[in-house]
């Protein structure tokens, strides 16, 4: 069986065109790694954690992405912002998807 380590899964692209399914992506990695509620609020992760977070989510978006939020040091922060940039683009891709 191959190791699910070495298995990666596509990087946020800077338009956000595969938001939906990264997110997807992003949260079931982090719910096997047991670190999913350091992008979850007041959670009360460790600074390990934090640090395995973002050096995982800044793993998978797009250089110009890690470049915009370069100064981000906190994975619900990154998390948030990314979620804010995109959820228009999430709402648009739902809902054509409702109309089809």
């Amino acid at each position: 069986m191959a190791n699910i380590e070495n298995q990666k899964f596509i990087t946020l692209d800077i338009s956000g065109k595969n938001y939906l399914s990264w997110v997807l992506d992003v949260t079931l990695h982090l719910s096997a790694k047991k670190l999913r509620h350091t992008i979850e609020e007041d959670n009360a992760a460790s600074s390990e954690e934090r640090a395995t977070a973002l050096i995982f989510l800044r793993h998978h978006i797009d250089d110009g992405l890690k470049y915009e939020y370069l100064t981000v040091e906190n994975p619900l922060e990154l998390w948030q912002n990314l979620n804010d940039r995109f959820e228009l683009l999430k709402a648009v891709v739902l809902l054509k998807a409702l109309n089809d």
